[in-house]
């Protein structure tokens, strides 16, 4: 499966409007690799993965993530069963423990998730129709998970990190397995506006205990937590600037060993940032 060096990771995908889906024939011919689409609140997933996947002709389409306490795994394999015989080599599964706010809010009961994790691709495994390793990866962001995708998965896709995670996480996987990171961006040179726009996004992340734990093993302290986030958090999570300091947080990733880095815009207009990602793709490529 070829991701390419960069994709684009959108809330977006997971519309079924017209808009959506000339978004998505645009972006492949700009050269994205892959469209990544979020899943942690449940809901219908592959849907939107099929209409991307029909409406393209070679990009990669992927989950960034399926949460596994809102999926059945029996019924995740056949999904992924019918994607592969239709699209083959173009649906990557992103599996991931979500959080215990986020599981509670869909009326489940978190507990033990690597336990859960390793139980739901055990499960995956004895499916009428597996799913592959090579056909799934793992939201993965501390030593054990990241264990894990490099054990069983495709590899890893860490949400909300920095390069010296994305460097911590090639040591552990080695050299072999994908290294997707998602990093977020916002194309604003403002300073004031820019950190305004990411601080209204990282709201819900700085609340989530998986995120601020890893945030504190790379060095974050509760300062840094707190009050939406310092500048110094801000800045290292969120690329914000023009279309080359963009490009250059993007190629600290891949120096520090991404395979694969999606892009998400983080804007205050439309839904679908049309614009944003022409200018994205003019700075990358």
């Amino acid at each position: 499966m070829r991701l390419g060096p960069i994709g684009i990771w959108s809330p977006a995908f997971r519309g079924d409007t017209p808009e959506v889906i000339e978004a998505a024939r645009e972006l492949e011919d700009m050269g994205f690799g892959a469209l990544w689409l979020p899943g942690g609140m449940g809901g219908d997933v592959f849907g939107p993965c099929e209409r991307l996947l029909t409406a393209t002709g070679h990009v990669v389409v992927a989950t960034g993530i399926l949460n596994i306490w809102a999926h059945e795994p029996s019924e995740v394999a056949e999904a992924v069963r019918r994607l592969e015989a239709t699209f083959p080599d173009r649906f990557l599964l992103g599996l991931g423990v979500s959080h215990a706010p986020l599981v509670e809010r869909l009326g489940g009961r978190y507990e033990h998730p690597y336990e859960a994790m390793v139980g739901y691709l055990d499960a995956l495994d004895r499916a009428p129709t597996p799913v592959a390793p090579a056909q799934r990866a793992l939201a993965a962001l501390g030593p054990r998970m990241l264990e894990l995708a490099r054990e069983r998965t495709a590899g890893a896709h860490p949400y909300l990190v920095t390069p010296e995670h994305t460097r911590f996480a090639r040591e552990v996987l080695g050299p072999g397995p994908l290294l997707a990171p998602e990093v977020k961006v916002v194309l604003d040179r403002d300073a004031t506006r820019a950190r305004a726009v990411a601080r209204q996004h990282l709201a819900i992340y700085l609340g989530l205990p998986n995120y601020t734990n890893n945030l504190r093993r790379f060095g974050f302290g509760d300062d840094d937590i707190a009050d939406g986030g310092s500048d110094r958090l801000v800045d290292a999570v969120v690329a914000w600037g023009d279309g080359p300091v963009v490009a250059a947080r993007v190629r600290e990733h891949l120096d520090a060993g991404a395979d694969h880095v999606c892009i998400q815009l983080l804007t205050d207009g439309p839904a679908i940032p049309s614009a944003g990602w022409r200018e994205l793709a003019a700075a990358v490529f």
